[in-house]
């Protein structure tokens, strides 16, 4: 498949200060993402896990540029989307607004309590200007229906929906602009299992629909498994490991990964689960370890791994991991 979006050697950190009354120092760096690079196809829905705090959010908002980057690229059908929102034409920027949208965590704050969900979602026809007036409501009508919402429903407000139908709006509301790539930050992750699944295949069926690529975030494996067709690790800011979705479950290599894996639960009380349970807690992102990151946790760790920082290589088809000692897992 023909690449998307690229993102490359990709750095943000945020500023430390100490405290003083007329002073502020900067003291040190919160290293939320380390040096990442990755690549979403078009079509395609790259999964992106890790734990709380590893950088995923912050990597989705980088993309989309709604935080500065330190540094790094990230490419777009070929344009360099900093360089753009940095120095392009407001026209430029409209463009790429629209091909790229985001779907937020929480489905209670994203929405305005005082706005209806007619003019929730038809705000980016204000915003782009991109379809003549007389056909918005129709526009409303139609997306409401694509995300499995009644054309009344767009006169109600916000407070009026649950959880899972105020998720379906802001779906609606990130679609509205024709968009080919969406940044999901965890958008079931507030929502009740049941409800899980149903926005989940609703995001699958707009894939095949309207052709739009993913970048799903999440520390939820399972539902991760079910949307995905590639899953990239991130631990502490970097990524330690990239594979084909059924690989990656099926063949894990990194340590970090097999624990992941390993405390998923399973839908069977006959089998024994094996959870690995890492030792500590994730150190701080501030000061880092030195060379492999995830070393101090790490039951396999040596002193090369605590010396010398791992390099993300392929070792199989499509399958990348970043550990000095991958090739004992295989």
């Amino acid at each position: 498949m023909e690449t998307l979006l690229e993102v490359k050697d990709l750095v943000k950190y945020f500023p430390v200060y100490s405290r003083g009354i007329f002073m502020k120092k900067v003291v040190g760096n919160v290293h939320a993402v380390d040096h990442i690079s990755f690549e979403v196809r078009k079509g395609e829905t790259v999964g992106l896990v890790g734990e709380s705090g590893c950088g995923k959010t912050t990597t989705g908002k980088l993309i989309l540029n709604l935080e500065k980057p330190t540094s790094g690229e990230v490419k777009f059908e070929g344009i360099d989307v900093l360089k753009t929102f940095e120095k392009g034409s407001n026209e430029e920027k409209s463009r790429l607004r629209r091909s790229m949208q985001m779907v937020f965590q929480n489905p209670y704050a994203s929405l305005d309590p005082r706005m209806t969900i007619y003019d929730i979602i038809s705000e980016p026809f204000k915003i782009h200007r991109h379809i003549p007036k007389e056909e918005w409501e129709d526009r409303v009508y139609k997306l409401l229906s694509m995300v499995g919402l009644e054309p009344y429903h767009a006169e109600r407000y916000p407070h009026e929906f649950s959880g899972g139908q105020r998720q379906r709006i802001c779906i609606a509301r990130a679609i509205a602009v024709g968009p080919k790539f969406i940044v999901a930050d965890e958008p079931v992750s507030s929502l009740d299992v049941s409800i899980r699944a149903q926005i989940l295949n609703l995001m699958m069926d707009l894939q095949k629909d309207l052709g739009i690529s993913y970048l799903y975030i999440s520390h939820d494996l399972s539902s991760v498994r079910q949307i995905s067709h590639r899953v990239v690790v991130m631990y502490l800011g970097e990524i330690v490991e990239s594979a084909p979705t059924e690989k990656h479950f099926e063949h894990p290599i990194h340590p970090y990964t097999r624990a992941l894996i390993s405390a998923v639960p399973i839908p069977d009380p006959s089998r024994k689960m094996d959870v690995i349970l890492l030792p500590g807690e994730v150190p701080s992102p501030i000061n880092p370890p030195s060379g492999c990151r995830f070393h101090p946790r790490c039951q396999y760790a040596t002193d090369k791994c605590k010396r010398e920082k791992p390099r993300l290589e392929e070792i199989d088809k499509d399958h990348f991991v970043a550990c000095h000692y991958a090739m004992n897992f295989m």
